[in-house]
């Protein structure tokens, strides 16, 4: 690469001039440069420099498709081709029919979610359809479903009947376009599957003539889709101006059938194809696009304007009444309730969390210092223990005249005084005035009241100690309940049950239902078969492949997170197998329901 000549030097001036003339004069000089160099990297020709765009574009295409969102894999021999057709313009038609796949079941994803809906409203009571025409469609639905209600009410007809009636309809029709839309999908991914089933040995025997074959297949199988979607158009008056490019997709597709007989394509032939196809797909998302956005179901704050209306109204006079309580209404009432809530909860967390967590540390830590005044109360009493004993002792030797041992018992010495009590108290002035045992019996007395009321502190005391961490435990429950219940809903929020790929009891429910429709959509496409009808059986199939997608899709994380992806993911492929018996499929799925962790019932209850 050429180096740039060194700038011209700048005339001599101040220093504050020489610095900023000579930062201008550099850049412009380089910039002059840059702008000379660029051209030498362009090509002479425009045919080159849009080959090296298109192949740019279609190494960003096939990096694009590499990061994929995780969809039902074909049912294609993958290493056997893999090895045949490595950096081949051949390879690109995997990917070709993976993206016309994945667009498929996200179309029909989106079809089903409104189908579900319009024939959950198609189940429900005439007044939860005339509730849905009134409430359901917006304030002006509202406005004219009241007016008509009334003209039909002036005119003596049964006007609730009426309303019932026109949401009847509505439904309906909505429905049938939808469940039409919805089967004509399902046919062509049912179609494709069984193209490649077909295809399968020729994959491995001649994978370039096969993948060339099964590429033209596509092609006619997108035309006939287009034909039946532009026919659905046609028949609920959407406007057929989008669709005139069919003639020349169309012709398109018939130049390749007729070269479907030439022994290889050139990779021209082959992108220019690819393109068609590419063409194909972007038009289908478009037309069932418009489809479903005129037949899809009210969107959300349609359907609950009323609560979002009453919540604004809601919301208008709290900040009403905020305002009037605030400073810009010249009222203290905000600032106080701020700080009384301030103190409170300051209180709050000093009462139930900072107290009893200082209490259970100094239980905790400060043993040793408990158990020394622990011991020395226990000496106190002990102290007491000993000077009532020595009291009985002398008590019993004066009145009694004998030598008692030291080790007698104090239960045996309070006998005595006892009796001598008592027979003091027979004579209780004579006792007191005469220089009788009765004090001294008293005082004794009053020694064992001492005794007892300091062994039962004693013995309180450790029970309250032992106790402390039980105390404050129960001190911090309130704090510590409200601290998981904010984890909690936390948590919950974060980690949202998002239908069948969640983690919860519902998503495994929902995972376990998956099965549930997967053996019910095999049994019908059995039943199909065997009674000869193949378009509903076609139908049936699709929808199979659609569900085993969608739980493809819901347990690909949970199965890789313990281990069990390679196998499941296996069983899912074999299912979508055409030419698989029903038996074996059958088999599969119950093997699905006790085999793997992810399609287990929830134990938690």
């Amino acid at each position: 690469m050429e180096t740039p000549p060194p700038p011209p030097p700048p005339p001599p001036s101040s220093d504050a001039e020489n610095e900023s003339k000579g930062l201008v004069t550099l850049m412009s000089f380089y910039s002059n440069y840059l702008w000379k160099r660029i051209p030498s990297f362009l090509p002479t020709s425009s045919s080159s420099f849009i080959a090296k765009l298109s192949s740019f574009y279609y190494q960003f295409g096939r990096a694009r498709s590499r990061r994929r969102k995780p969809c039902l894999p074909l049912p294609l021999p993958y290493k056997s081709l893999e090895s045949s057709l490595i950096m081949t313009e051949s390879s690109r038609i995997f990917e070709v029919i993976e993206d016309i796949l994945e667009r498929i079941f996200s179309n029909m994803h989106n079809v089903q979610k409104n189908l579900q809906y319009w024939q959950t409203k198609a189940e429900g009571s005439n007044a939860q359809k005339a509730y849905f025409m009134l409430f359901e469609r917006g304030p002006q639905a509202l406005v004219d479903g009241t007016v008509e209600l009334v003209r039909n009410f002036v005119a003596e007809d049964s006007s609730f009947q009426i309303l019932c009636h026109s949401a009847s309809e509505l439904i309906s029709e909505r429905a049938t376009v939808l469940d039409s839309l919805q089967r004509m999908l399902a046919k062509f991914l049912a179609k494709v599957y069984m193209e490649i089933e077909e295809q399968r040995d020729n994959l491995v025997a001649d994978p370039q003539k096969a993948l060339l074959s099964l590429l033209v297949a596509v092609n006619v199988l997108f035309s006939d889709l287009e034909a039946s979607i532009a026919h659905l158009h046609a028949t609920s008056q959407i406007d057929s101006s989008a669709h005139g490019s069919n003639s020349h997709l169309v012709a398109s597709s018939k130049k390749i059938e007729l070269d479907e007989e030439a022994s290889q394509w050139t990779d021209g032939e082959i992108r220019d194809a690819i393109d068609l196809i590419y063409q194909k797909l972007h038009k289908l998302d478009s037309d069932v696009s418009a489809l479903v956005a005129k037949h899809r179901k009210p969107r959300k704050i349609k359907r609950y304007w009323v609560r979002y209306t009453c919540g604004a109204v809601g919301l208008s006079v709290c900040s009403l009444w905020i305002v009037r309580h605030s400073r810009l209404a010249g009222s203290p009432d905000i600032d106080n309730w701020i700080r009384e809530a301030k103190e409170s909860t300051i209180n709050f967390w000093t009462e139930h969390l900072e107290q009893p967590l200082l209490s259970i540390r100094n239980e905790l830590f400060e043993t040793f210092r408990k158990r020394h005044k622990g011991v020395m109360e226990v000496e106190e009493v002990q102290l007491t223990a000993n000077s009532l004993h020595r009291m009985l002792l002398a008590f019993c030797e004066q009145t009694s005249g004998q030598k008692f041992p030291q080790d007698a018992s104090d239960q045996e010495l309070l006998e005595i005084v006892m009796s001598r009590y008592e027979k003091e108290l027979m004579h209780p002035i004579k006792s007191i005035v005469g220089g009788g045992e009765l004090p001294r019996a008293l005082l004794i007395q009053i020694q064992k009241l001492k005794l007892d009321i300091e062994t039962a502190m004693l013995e309180l005391n450790q029970i309250l100690r032992a106790n402390e961490i039980n105390f404050a435990i129960l001190a911090a429950l309130p704090a510590f309940i409200l601290i998981l219940l904010a984890i909690s809903l936390l948590r919950s929020w974060i980690k949202q049950d998002k239908g069948a790929e969640g983690r919860g009891r519902i998503a495994r429910r929902q995972r376990r239902l998956l099965i549930v429709e997967i053996e019910k959509r095999i049994m019908q496409y059995q039943s199909c078969i065997d009674m000869g009808q193949s378009q509903d059986a076609e139908y049936s199939f699709g929808l199979v492949l659609y569900t085993l997608d969608r739980l493809y899709r819901a347990v690909q994380k949970h199965a890789k997170a313990t281990g069990e992806w390679p196998w499941l993911r296996q069983d899912i492929i074999d299912l979508a197998k055409p030419r698989l018996q029903t038996t074996y499929k059958l088999a599969i799925t119950s093997r699905m329901e006790r085999a793997y962790d992810c399609l287990l019932p929830s134990l938690k209850h």
